[in-house]
């Protein structure tokens, strides 16, 4: 994995774990939210093109966000 795509993993792993003690059932729109709001499309495009990879490394939680961030609206 390059390590451009490692620094990505390892951000969008801590946003997740953040959002993860947080109370409640929201947690991956939380994430959404916070990757949608924060970080730039070509960062968004390269963790897309990460997880059509396979994600490796990726929580389940940022999986479910990019689930959520790419349904149409």
């Amino acid at each position: 994995m390059p390590a451009d795509v490692q620094k990505l993993v390892r951000m969008a792993n801590q946003i997740a774990t953040f959002f993860d003690t947080q109370p409640g059932d929201t947690q991956a729109a939380e994430v959404a939210a916070h990757l949608k709001s924060f970080w730039e499309p070509r960062m968004l495009q390269a963790l897309y093109a990460h997880v059509d990879a396979g994600g490796a490394g990726l929580s389940p939680l940022v999986l479910q966000a990019v689930g959520r961030l790419r349904e149409p609206v």
